[in-house]
This record gives structure tokens, sequence and C-alpha cells, in this order.
């Protein structure tokens, strides 16, 4: 979730200890730790204030620490969609192995798309590839079961 402008100003504001308009790199951990209950290592702090400092002060004044709040959430947009993009292409994958219809990958289905794919395997082999990723007991791979797999 995005914070808003106003949000993110009052955060700023409870970092912003001392209430000088800036915080320092010092500042960033002590006060991350008190509001947030987020550990930030020292080197950490000094990288974050570096890649946001524009005025090469050596610290955030609120503008720069919107700046490096924006950059943040727009990198969790592209983790978001990123792990949607691999979600679906789970769905795809799974739907391959399913192929009866029944939301779920047996040993059978697993065994006749690995044969499609020219990797022939038995029976057995096939339940056992099965057992170790069946997490609920019940002899098939579920969605989640399958995801698990996969990573």
């Amino acid at each position: 979730m995005v914070a808003s402008s106003g949000e993110l100003r009052a955060l700023f504001a409870s970092l912003d200890r001392d209430a000088d308009g800036r915080i320092s790199a010092a500042e960033l951990p002590g006060c991350m730790r008190a509001t947030l209950g987020e550990d930030v290592p020292a080197e950490e702090a000094d990288a974050l204030v570096a890649s946001a400092d524009a005025d090469g002060d050596g610290l955030l004044c609120e503008a720069e620490f919107l700046e490096l709040a924006q950059q943040a959430s727009w990198a969790g947009d592209a983790l978001e969609e990123d792990d949607e993009l691999r979600i679906r292409a789970l769905r795809e994958a799974f739907g391959m192995y399913e192929m009866e219809g029944q939301g779920c990958i047996t040993p059978a289905s697993l065994g006749r798309m690995l044969g499609r794919l020219g990797t022939e395997r038995g029976a057995g082999e096939c339940r056992a590839m099965t057992c170790r990723f069946d997490l609920d007991g019940d002899g098939v791979l579920s969605f989640d079961e399958f995801k698990i797999m996969m990573s």
C-alpha cells in the first residue's frame, strides 16, 4: 500500500527528532527502530541518505525524504508486478500438468506431461515425485504445493 503525502510528511516529522527539518544518517536507524520497529544498519542508513541527498549536505530534507519514499514505493510496485507475472506463468504450467480438470496434479498426469516433454518416468517414480511435495498427504499436488515444488 502506498502511503499518502500527508502520511509521509508525518513520518518525516516523527523521524526528525531534533525538529531541524533534516534527517541525518546517524538519526535514521534509531528513529526507524523507535517509530517503525525496524532495525536499519548504519551502513544502510548511510547508503539511503546518500542515494537521496540531492544537495550533497549529507542530510535528508523533507523533499528528499519524500522522493526516497516514492522511489521505494515504485520498487515495491515493480516487485508486485514481477510476482503477478510469476504466478500467472506458474498457473499456466500447472494447467499443463493438471490435464484432468481436477484442480490438482496426479502422479498419472505428471507422468503424461513428462512423457510429452520427452522425460519418461514410471508410475512409481511419478508417485515419489508427487509425494515429495504433497504437504497435506492427499496423494496429489495442489497449486500451492506446485508453487513450492517450482521454487
